[in-house]
């Protein structure tokens, strides 16, 4: 049984995907600014910090905000005997104020605990919270981000849901696991902070959240009619109508990918 995006990348998709990335609207936002290329942190840890600065800087309470890193950092507790990691994570969280240096460098400790969660046998060979150091230019690059994902949000919102699952009767024998980033009225959305356009993988993990929210049951999904993905770092918002998507395409993803 494998996650999402774990049957994303091990499927052999057909020549250009089954969705092609030309086929979704694109819309590129100039607002003059430059990011700096001289990042020192992983894209996954700067993408958890981008997302969750943004939900707490638009309101959100820090221990709701980071949500999946504080239950990262008790079941890291609690589960694999992690001395301490849920009075550093509440410390963290306490010590994030909004889009200071300080409160950035904290964001980007805390989501180190997002791990825990997704895949705690990487925790042994990636960086944790205390070897989680961003330089200025990372820091920088996270605040140019959740600026632009808070006017994203202000023109496409608002967030109807956010950290979408498949229960009770979206998930298979295949795909166990999962879940995406936001739902608004009628969108299925993701977000990505990678420095590369989209391309035939999104495409795909974009059209599996569509299909398996249909067969999950849940109300939440009957009333999307879009798949979106918006990219901060290259401020762009790809956008395109499930109607645009062949019967024969969904047919053949539900069958050969999800495998229903």
């Amino acid at each position: 049984m494998s996650s999402v995006i774990g049957r994303v990348r091990e499927v052999k998709q057909p020549s250009g995907g089954y969705i092609k990335p030309s086929q979704f609207e694109v819309d590129t936002i100039r607002d003059g600014l430059t990011l700096s290329e001289k990042e020192n942190l992983h894209p996954a840890i700067i993408e958890m910090t981008v997302e969750c600065l943004t939900r707490f800087v638009k309101g959100t309470r820090s221990v709701d905000a980071f949500g999946r890193a504080y239950k990262g950092a008790a079941r890291a507790e609690k589960m694999y005997g992690q001395t301490g990691t849920l009075e550093k994570a509440t410390r963290l969280l306490s010590e994030i104020k909004g889009l200071d240096d300080n409160s950035v460098v904290n964001a980007c400790k805390v989501v180190t605990y997002d791990l825990w969660n997704r895949n705690p046998q990487r925790t042994i060979v990636v960086k944790g919270v205390d070897e989680t150091d961003p330089n200025m230019e990372t820091v920088n690059n996270i605040k140019m981000m959740v600026a632009r994902s808070i006017l994203f949000w202000n023109r496409y919102g608002p967030i109807i849901k956010y950290g979408f699952a498949f229960e009770p009767d979206g998930y298979t024998n295949t795909i166990s696991t999962g879940y995406g980033n936001y739902i608004t009225a009628d969108t299925i959305w993701d977000f990505k902070v990678t420095r590369l356009e989209m391309d035939e993988k999104n495409t795909l993990q974009l059209l599996m959240y569509w299909i398996m929210g249909q067969h999950s049951g849940q109300e939440l999904y009957k009333g999307i009619q879009k798949l979106g993905m918006f990219n901060p770092r290259l401020n762009e918002i790809y956008r395109l109508d499930i109607k645009d998507v062949s019967k024969e395409t969904i047919a053949e993803v539900e069958r050969d990918v999800i495998c229903y």
